[in-house]
């Protein structure tokens, strides 16, 4: 049996997408059959979990250090899985100026964020490789989908950088991401790390700017890097100081990885009638 850890945005997609799939979560998401999700809240539970042959992991880390949720979780397994799929982060790799990145490259986090999922990623593969675990590391770009699409942002115009002076952008429509999470768990394919994403890497002005497009409204005001830098949140502005590009190539090898939305002009327009 497959589980997925986590009922959000991606792991709600997974369990819509295949009805044999369970969940463990603190809720349940809207329109679900409450039989296939086991309520449990990972940050207070204490009580022992029902180990399953595959875990899909798509919970954020907790914790002031590290990953403490992660930790408690597989600590409290009755047995380890066969095969655990985690949902790290292209975050991992740091800033490497528009470079190419390969899952084979050292890891350079610079955010908090990204360090505490390289920490995660580290607890995991010592304890996969104490237990003998199948470990797929799924390292994620930025997610979209119905429901994602800076709408708000759009519609308020509130001012993206300069194409000019924009970065590659590295996203996943949700139901693509859903897709390697379910190649990922078949255990006819190898474990180890890939690299996730549609192969479309325009910048993310070039995505704000798409679905303005897509719903006839005008275009969003664009302002230099200078000027964000004095005006984004701490937050933002840490997404944008980082620049890479992420190679897919052995999801699509090993896995068998082909993204529906490889252009994501389709993605959000799929995105958008499904809203």
């Amino acid at each position: 049996m497959t589980t997925v850890v986590g009922t959000g945005y991606t792991g709600a997609r997974l369990l819509r997408r295949d009805a044999a799939i369970r969940g463990i979560s603190r809720s349940i998401p809207d329109g679900l059959d409450a039989g296939r999700v086991a309520l449990v809240d990972l940050d207070r539970s204490t009580e022992n979990l029902s180990g399953d042959d595959t875990l899909i992991y798509t919970v954020p880390p907790g914790g002031p250090q590290g990953d403490e949720r992660l930790a408690a979780f597989i600590a409290r397994l009755a047995s380890p899985p066969h095969r655990f799929v985690y949902l790290s982060t292209t975050g991992v790799y740091g800033d490497r100026g528009g470079d190419t990145v390969v899952e084979s490259d050292p890891l350079k986090p610079e955010s908090e964020r990204a360090k505490r999922r390289v920490a995660a990623e580290t607890l995991l593969g010592d304890w996969s490789e104490q237990h003998g675990i199948d470990l797929v590391i799924l390292r994620v770009p930025g997610i979209y989908g119905p429901g994602r699409l800076m709408l708000d942002r759009v519609r308020s115009a509130e001012p993206i950088i300069a194409e000019a002076e924009a970065s590659p952008g590295n996203r996943i429509h949700v139901d693509d991401l859903a897709s390697a999470c379910l190649l990922a768990a078949d255990a006819g394919h190898p474990a180890g790390v890939y690299n996730l994403g549609d192969g479309d890497q325009r910048s993310s002005t070039w995505f704000v700017q798409e679905v303005a497009r897509q719903l006839e409204l005008p275009a969003v005001p664009e302002i230099s890097r200078q000027e964000a830098e004095q005006t984004f949140s701490p937050r933002r502005l840490s997404f944008l100081r980082e620049s890479r590009r992420i190679d897919t190539t052995r999801a699509r090898q090993l896995l068998g990885f082909k993204p529906r939305y490889a252009d994501a002009t389709d993605g959000i327009r799929a995105s958008l009638n499904e809203s």
